[in-house]
């Protein structure tokens, strides 16, 4: 298959339903010519709208160089349903065509006895040791995330010796991003520019043209740290090494871009509050699953909010009684602020821009929260003052206002750098457990305010 750049795709029910056409008619001449103009990613968007049976025909169909990537691009739950369908010898002529990082993907989504089959099958031996290498490391570390294609060269070789060698390592790499150079031990000890080698004189060493100063990461290192640290020094590419700086493989951008999304979906789903890696299409009882011990714990803050609401029955009479119409008011004002704290703190703990102690961050927010609560107030005020004409009533309601605004701040500061100091994911304190006790807290705070105010 060839790439069109030329060709805008765009997912109609038309082009469905043309490809569907020419399955059923076992067209396969019309539906060769059909898929050619299309991009390999744009052909997995047309798999994951057809019938399983459909989808498995066209994999079948083209050549497994083609149907190889777009084994990679097509949704991970239809990709698994065609894998089921495929035998082993067939699974393995797929992953022959991808890298190794690739490959051990797609053989990791299968079960350790497919697994076992499909790596038997792979012929070319090299391929199938780097493979079963890589299936080693676990999947969340760079170990799992790197490729073992990449271009050595030895600090040793000449230029002239060092650019004969390198075409033949290069036709293994899809993108030669940099090429690294070791010693006789395997040990990485820097990396070498393509224009600083072709501009070179052929009798130079290696030596005398590389840059020792490389980023690296260890191949146990977590992918959050790898993505961070390319992300920082706006790197293409990293190399990957053990303890002893023996280079293992190398991780490309485009695998951290995928990480990037799976962590931001994953912070998503957790401020949402819906734990586990669910999806829209997901069965019913998987998302019930997902979903029930946040809203579980949002009907235990409800108990909570009338217990507290009872212990200040006193309250809800006479001119006091507008207190009880202003309490959605303060729950929803406490939560807001709760989120918009904490959101700002997990995206920052994400990026690794929070520094400075907890105090100084602690301080700030108290600061920003009392600013805002102290403009908002002074609205609410007012409006309560002319609304009402009571004045100790709505300065009661304006600075409980105030009160809950602060320590909703403090409370969506602290909880999610403490959960990241223990080695939680902070993006659940975002969601229902911000939400859920501040509004317990701020109904709390509002109450006893209001009483002491009131002198009720």
């Amino acid at each position: 298959m060839e790439d069109n750049e030329n060709i805008q795709f765009q997912l109609t029910d038309e082009l469905i339903k043309q490809v569907e056409l020419f399955i059923e008619e076992q067209n396969d001449k019309e539906l060769h010519k059909l898929l050619d103009e299309y991009h390999y990613a744009d052909i997995a968007e047309i798999l994951d709208e057809l019938m399983l049976e459909e989808a498995v025909y066209v994999i079948k169909l083209l050549d497994s160089d083609t149907t190889s990537d777009i084994l990679m691009e097509m949704d991970e739950d239809n990709r698994e349903k065609v894998l089921k369908n495929l035998s082993a010898k067939e699974i393995a002529e797929e992953v022959e065509e991808l890298d190794t990082d690739d490959a051990a993907d797609i053989i990791s989504e299968l079960s350790e006895e497919r697994q076992l089959a499909v790596i038997a099958q792979i012929e070319d031996e090299e391929h199938k040791a780097e493979i079963t290498e890589l299936l080693a490391y676990d999947e969340d570390t760079a170990g799992g995330l790197m490729a073992k294609e990449l271009v050595k060269v030895y600090e040793t070789w000449t230029v002239a010796g060092c650019m004969r060698r390198i075409r033949g390592q290069a036709e293994e790499v899809t993108r030669v991003h940099s090429i690294y150079v070791v010693n006789k031990e395997e040990r990485l000890i820097g990396r070498l520019s393509l224009k600083d080698l072709i501009v070179a004189k052929s009798e130079q060493k290696i030596a005398d043209l590389v840059k020792v100063n490389v980023d690296y990461v260890n191949v146990h290192d977590d992918v959050e740290e790898v993505a961070r640290v390319m992300a920082k020094y706006d790197l293409e590419a990293i190399p990957v090494v053990d303890e002893n700086k023996m280079l293992l493989g190398r991780i490309t951008i485009d695998d951290i871009v995928d990480v990037l999304k799976e962590e931001a979906d994953k912070d998503y789903q957790m401020a949402a509050g819906i734990t586990g890696d669910v999806e829209a299409d997901d069965s019913i009882l998987e998302l019930t699953r997902a979903r029930l011990p946040w809203l579980f714990l949002g009907l235990i803050g409800g108990i909570g909010a009338f217990l507290i609401m009872e212990g200040f029955e006193g309250l809800f009479t006479g001119k006091a009684v507008i207190l009880f119409f202003f309490t959605p008011l303060i729950a929803a004002m406490a939560g807001n602020v709760g989120v918009q704290s904490s959101a700002i703190i997990v995206q920052g703990l994400a990026n690794d821009d929070v520094r400075g102690s907890v105090n100084s961050r602690l301080i700030k927010e108290m600061l920003l929260a009392a600013l805002n609560g102290v403009i908002l107030a002074i609205f609410l005020f007012l409006f309560v003052w002319a609304f009402k004409g009571e004045l100790y009533t709505a300065l009661a309601i304006s600075v409980s206002l105030v009160a809950v605004i602060i320590v909703a701040g403090l409370i969506g500061t602290f909880v999610p750098l403490f959960l990241n100091k223990r080695g939680i994911d902070p993006a659940i304190a975002t969601g229902p457990f911000i939400t859920t006790s501040n509004d317990i807290l701020g109904i709390l705070l509002y109450f006893w305010i209001a009483k002491m105010i009131l002198g009720i």
